[in-house]
């Protein structure tokens, strides 16, 4: 039996969607993935994004690390070409229709022994859209195991709608009260799967306590018939990977913030 990305999603509010790239596609975006992080490690800036929050104090060492950086299309053609793949997009298109709008990407890579945690949260407090049609699609661009720090999600919480003060920098009755790091089901994901869910699924993820890097790409993406209600001064790119930009007008694409 086939099976079905939109029935899952909409009922665990994920969906994890194996081998999307093939291992050449796979090995050559990590090359690529690789040359972003040196590259960034050379300049002034500090790449580690680590929250630090107050809900993984005791979940990480104080001396935790997660390299990031935005937009990986920025810094390769290669990147811009893993974002248009089309076995990629046909499955955000079974998710949220046919019109795909690029919001953002993150590059992270969380390093052996100190790979930082990320507490529970959802992403619809740093970029909510009127429809709620906003997803993530992690991809993988290593194995990504328990003890690396992969991704953990509780099933069927994106039924619980925008939760406020979801953001993970604070404790939240609603979600740290009920559930934790540990207890969350962990996503076990091999190089070039990719994993999809709600912006309303609340996830986070522990440290990395493993010998190897865990790297990902977290893509953002949403309906082109929705729109972004209070854009707070994150990146929105507002690049159409498929279909039409149905809010688009000349003074919201001529401010994009990149």
């Amino acid at each position: 039996m086939k099976e079905d990305p939109r029935l899952q999603f909409d009922q665990l509010g994920y969906y994890l969607c194996k081998k999307v790239f093939n291992q050449q596609e796979s090995n050559l975006f990590e090359h690529e993935f690789d040359k972003i992080i040196t590259q960034i490690k050379k300049g002034n800036e500090n790449p580690n994004a680590r929250w630090g929050s107050p809900l993984t104090r005791k979940l990480e060492k104080n001396n935790s690390v997660v390299i990031h950086t935005h937009n990986v299309q920025s810094y390769s053609s290669n990147m811009l070409k893993m974002i248009q793949n089309k076995k990629l997009l046909n499955i955000v298109e079974s998710l949220i229709g046919p019109d795909i709008i690029l919001h953002h990407t993150k590059l992270f890579m969380k390093p052996p022994k100190i790979g930082a945690a990320f507490p529970l949260h959802q992403d619809w407090s740093y970029f909510p859209t009127k429809k709620n049609t906003m997803i993530a699609a992690v991809i993988h661009l290593s194995d990504s195991e328990e003890k690396m720090g992969s991704l953990r999600v509780i099933p069927k919480s994106h039924k619980f709608g925008k939760i406020e003060s979801s953001d993970g920098h604070t404790k939240n009755k609603k979600i740290h009260d009920e559930y934790d790091l540990k207890s969350a089901h962990p996503i076990r994901a091999k190089k070039g799967d990719v994993l999809f869910f709600h912006c309303c699924t609340i996830h986070g993820s522990l440290s990395n306590t493993s010998m190897k890097n865990r790297k990902t790409v977290l893509i953002q993406l949403y309906s082109g018939k929705d729109f972004i209600i209070d854009n707070n001064n994150h990146t929105n790119v507002q690049l159409v990977l498929k279909g039409w930009n149905h809010h688009a007008r000349r003074n919201n694409v001529e401010n994009i913030f990149s």
